[in-house]
């Protein structure tokens, strides 16, 4: 039996732009997973992590249309919305921790490292680990704490008790390696 090739993603885009769910439901077959693990990453909840997959998937039917090529990748578009996503809810998850004090929450006994294990691998992750494991110590840390930890270059500063300046020129410096490491100007 001959295997169907793989459709683009931008006309996958299109396509669900024209509100057709095959399409949407072949983009979600193919990216949930690396969202999944993105959400799971920064999140550390895996229920947190379900429920922020279910809002960007959603984001992406109602906003198919505006998605433009010439911008980046759909893969960029998608972790864009992702990563954006999942700052929102954790300076939400923040800000409620910040104003009220739970005892006993049987939440906060939730392991981490056990949640994370069951995230599944993709190949567009284990890329991506990849190249930031090439990258030097001092990058990889601030692009670590940009975008899963979802920190501000200011709050990376204070973190790390570095100088402003150094740590938006490890960011960039390490953006400009992922860039061509992957091979793409949507890193």
């Amino acid at each position: 039996m001959p295997v169907e090739p793989l459709v683009d993603p931008v006309t996958l885009i299109q396509r669900i732009a024209a509100q057709n769910r095959d399409a949407f439901s072949q983009f979600y077959d193919r990216y949930s997973p690396i969202v999944y693990s993105l959400a799971l990453r920064m999140l550390r909840a895996q229920s947190d992590a379900e429920d922020l997959l279910q809002e960007i998937f959603l984001q992406v039917w109602r906003q198919a249309t505006v998605y433009s090529a010439e911008r980046g990748s759909p893969e960029a578009w998608l972790i864009n919305i992702a990563r954006s996503r999942a700052i929102d809810k954790l300076r939400s998850i923040r800000r409620r921790e910040r104003s009220f004090v739970l005892t006993d929450d049987p939440a906060a006994a939730e392991s981490p490292d056990n949640v994370e294990t069951s995230a599944g691998e993709s190949e567009s992750k284990l890329v991506m680990n990849s190249a930031l494991a090439n990258l030097p110590e001092a990058q990889r840390r601030v692009l670590e704490l940009a975008y899963f930890d979802g920190l501000s270059q200011s709050e990376i500063a204070a973190r790390l008790a570095e100088p402003l300046g150094t740590v938006k020129t490890r960011m960039r410096a390490g953006i400009q390696r992922l860039r061509g490491m992957l091979g793409t100007q949507a890193a």
